[in-house]
């Protein structure tokens, strides 16, 4: 099969979670971007939706989903399980630990992993999933949590054709545009490595032009306006920017922990390093994540990476001589 492109408004058919659709959906994974993927799916599919947090399973019931008490429970009739974890530790936790998905999916059931976990992580899995004779579409999205609620994602996609097939009713609900960039698991895992490789070093750019503007003494509501309004814009920038504005005042809402953005950098270095391919650039954006995480970040939202390269007492390092904040951020 080509690789092929597909766009449609992310609605799809007639059915209902009433059951006017025969698909039934386990959504793993309630984080950042599961719940609002599970609550998207729920307004046509019956979903059950499980995660390690009560609270967040309390979120997704309390969306029109039906509650799960472990992996395995969630996909005891399912058709298609959607993946949404962290990283691959997660993953193969839900999947093949004690209480886990493989225990109870069908022969024939579908696994959609939208999580980020690198081409090796996603074929070692397929083919574990393989000898129950269920299928892995691989499918990692992008986007953010108000676009998965929305249905408006990217999803990249390497899957075989059946195997697409059985998963395009899911995928349909949650994408505006759908990518199928190869037959094989593992192949929308590289396309997600290309993609994150440009997205962490945008926002690690975006980061250090409002820290060199706090520092120079400019207004970061203003900064944020014009930049996006030029050459100088790009997606994160203006995702990320408002929030780097706030960040000095501790208003910033958790939609993309910094732990992510860093577990991703470090897939792209592994995966570039095997292809033979210098990523200097983001190599430098990599290093600055890890120094976040060292600083206690990793749980913060990522916009919070401005405030380790110009610190909250307004200094842009210690011996720097320049204007000090104001604006609007204080």
């Amino acid at each position: 099969m080509n690789p092929e492109s597909t766009e449609h408004s992310g609605v799809a058919g007639s059915g209902s979670a009433q059951g006017d659709d025969t698909t039934t959906v386990a959504v793993l994974g309630l984080g950042a971007m599961g719940l609002p993927m599970a609550l998207r799916l729920g307004t046509e599919l019956p979903v059950w939706a499980f995660d390690v947090s009560a609270e967040r399973r309390a979120l997704a019931v309390e969306g029109g989903t039906h509650g799960a008490a472990s992996p395995a429970e969630a996909c005891r009739t399912a058709d298609v399980a959607v993946l949404a974890v962290r990283d691959e530790e997660q993953l193969r936790a839900a999947l093949f630990g004690a209480d886990g998905a493989v225990h109870t999916l069908r022969p024939g059931a579908v696994v959609v992993l939208t999580s980020t976990v690198g081409p090796e992580a996603a074929r070692s899995v397929a083919a574990t999933l393989a000898e129950k004779d269920v299928d892995l579409v691989d499918a990692p999205v992008s986007g953010g949590p108000v676009r998965a609620g929305n249905g408006d994602l990217l999803i990249m996609v390497g899957a075989t054709e059946q195997a697409l097939a059985n998963a395009r009713r899911v995928l349909d609900l949650l994408a505006s545009t759908v990518h199928v960039v190869g037959t094989n698991p593992g192949d929308g895992q590289t396309m997600k490595t290309v993609n994150q490789l440009l997205c962490g070093i945008h926002t690690a750019a975006a980061a250090e032009a409002l820290a060199l503007a706090r520092a120079l003494g400019l207004d970061l509501e203003t900064v944020v306006q014009v930049l996006g309004s030029g050459a100088a814009a790009s997606f994160m920038l203006a995702d990320r920017g408002p929030r780097m504005a706030r960040a000095y005042t501790g208003d910033v809402e958790l939609r993309s922990r910094l732990d992510v953005i860093n577990k991703d950098m470090h897939i792209v270095g592994k995966v570039a390093s095997a292809a033979g391919v210098p990523t200097p650039v983001a190599a430098a954006a990599t290093a600055l994540y890890t120094l976040a995480m060292r600083q206690g970040l990793a749980a913060e939202d990522d916009s919070r990476l401005v405030t380790l390269l110009a610190p909250e007492d307004g200094t842009a390092g210690p011996e720097s001589t320049g204007p000090r904040g104001g604006g609007a951020d204080r």
